[in-house]
């Protein structure tokens, strides 16, 4: 408790927000992805555990969230920023986190425009 820093929560909506928690060696962001309806908070889950199973090719992105409020969470730590440019890592986030909704509603109008594509052939077979 010593060693870390006062966090910093950031909300766009109560369903939209994200948490800063930094301390003396490392930063973790957490991600709460706007989920407005069951099938946008199913894609959300689905997206989620899709990229935790692949967190090891996103190097800061962790396989757990830090509790069931938020949906993602990034751990970067001292080594990353001496590895990694400081400004391309930053610029990753935050186009992360701008990409990830557009994703999701793409996700749900196609979710949507094949239901609807469904229910037109099975209403076909009343109508003959």
């Amino acid at each position: 408790k010593e060693l870390s820093l006062n966090p910093i929560k950031i909300c766009r909506t109560e369903m939209e927000k994200c948490l800063i928690e930094p301390s003396i060696n490392s930063v973790r962001i957490s991600i709460a992805i706007k989920q407005s309806d069951d099938i946008e908070s199913l894609l959300t889950h689905k997206f989620a555990r899709f990229l935790e199973q692949r967190a090891e090719q996103f190097i800061i992105l962790r396989r757990k969230p830090i509790s069931d409020e938020y949906d993602l969470s990034f751990l970067v730590t001292h080594s990353h920023l001496e590895e990694m440019w400081k400004h391309k890592l930053v610029a990753f986030i935050i186009r992360f986190m701008e990409e990830i909704d557009r994703e999701i509603n793409g996700m749900k109008i196609a979710v949507n425009t094949r239901a609807r594509v469904v229910a037109q052939e099975y209403m076909k077979a009343f109508a003959r």
